[in-house]
């Protein structure tokens, strides 16, 4: 008999998330036009990738749970550049990195990085819409509900939410950053 306590390998965590990162994007994608799953897709599957890539700002966690941690994000970022996550949205992925949207570290704890990555993404949603027939564009916004959404999921997913990533921005270190409000 099998220890029903025991917890998964990092390796089955980390295919878990990558699958529910998928189903978030295909959620997200449901109430837009068919053809605009893909770029959809690939925003969920970058915005996914620069957040498992807080990893390295994260402040640590006690032993053996640092070390697990560290591995299942790495897997998961690693794999969401792999092909079979990546097949059929390889075009829309290229021109996300050509409007530098790629994974940066600075994206974790520089909130001007992260302010550049949502409007670089809503945009290229609504360009990608507007590629459309009048008639099947999506109501106005629907680029920045789909966005807040894919942000919000994948943070949930990765285990990873705002309040924690800016928490751990601001005290991880040596000394406490003060942010702009408090100058």
């Amino acid at each position: 008999m099998s220890d029903s306590t025991r917890r998964p390998s990092p390796d089955d965590q980390a295919e878990q998330r990558i699958r529910e990162i998928l189903r978030a994007a295909d959620s997200w994608s449901r109430e837009a036009p068919r053809s605009l799953m893909p770029p959809i897709k690939a925003v969920c599957i970058r915005l996914a990738e620069m957040v498992a890539d807080q990893r390295h700002y994260l402040a640590p966690l006690p032993e053996p749970q640092e070390t697990e941690r560290r591995t299942v994000l790495s897997l998961v970022a690693d794999r969401l550049r792999s092909k079979p996550v990546v097949e059929g949205v390889e075009h829309h992925l290229k021109e996300l990195e050509e409007l530098e949207l790629r994974s940066t570290g600075s994206w974790a704890v520089v909130a001007s990085a992260q302010t550049e990555w949502i409007t670089t993404a809503i945009r290229y949603l609504e360009s990608c819409a507007g590629r459309l027939p009048p008639g099947e564009r999506p109501d106005p916004y629907w680029a920045d509900d789909v966005v807040a959404g894919v942000i919000a999921s994948v943070r949930a997913l990765i285990g990873v939410d705002e309040l924690h990533a800016r928490t751990e921005a601001r005290y991880s270190g040596p000394i406490k950053r003060i942010s702009p409000d408090e100058e």
